[in-house]
């Protein structure tokens, strides 16, 4: 199981593709909720009062993904779903990808039109800073202080993160471990006898 991802850093530059008069822009977005994704179209659709589309794909997750495609009026499938496919062909998420398009007069065709975006999606990409993150589980130890030491053995011995701790006759340590390890972690505190891990 692995316990990083890639995701963007801050929000790419903006990007220009020009395809027979129409123009397309793009844009990155490094999101951590789907709440986030209306107030940041609100403020592109500000931007760019006279544009034809906004059409955008967002990820959320690492084990449980969750995904949105959206064609903004454009033919079915011809825009939203080539935004998204460039999102999982750099294998990032918690990612938002706009394209917003202004018309120049010439039908591009539905190929054209997956084209443009799939290009422009993955302009804005190429332009962001990626990042690996790691993912991290939280977890609460409870125990008595005569087993202080023990349990801080553990904690220096694998070098887990301490969050809080509440040092009295019964004891409370906030820790965070990698999620990879998370499991062997446990384990090892399991085995003290006397000691609660949530």
């Amino acid at each position: 199981m692995s316990d990083s991802y890639k995701t963007l850093q801050k929000p790419s530059p903006e990007i220009l593709y020009k395809e027979k008069k129409s123009k397309f822009f793009g844009y990155a977005f490094p999101i951590s909720s789907e709440d986030e994704v209306k107030p940041i179209l609100d403020i592109l659709t500000k931007q760019h009062p006279s544009a034809n589309h906004i059409c955008y794909a967002w990820q959320l997750g690492v084990e449980l993904v969750r995904y949105r495609a959206n064609d903004d009026g454009e033919p079915n499938n011809s825009a939203g779903m080539p935004i998204y496919g460039q999102i999982q062909s750099f294998e990032i998420t918690d990612v938002l990808v706009a394209v917003v398009r202004y018309f120049g007069g010439v039908k591009l065709g539905v190929g054209g039109l997956i084209q443009a975006y799939r290009e422009t999606a993955k302009l804005a990409l190429e332009a962001s800073s990626i990042v690996e993150c790691i993912q991290y589980v939280k977890m609460s130890l409870y125990f008595e202080y005569a087993s202080m030491n023990k349990v801080m053995r553990i904690v220096k011995q694998h070098k887990i993160r301490v969050l809080s701790q509440k040092m009295e006759l019964s004891c409370e340590l906030g820790i965070s471990v990698q999620k990879s390890t998370a499991e062997e972690v446990k384990q090892l505190f399991q085995e003290l006898p006397g000691i609660k891990i949530i």
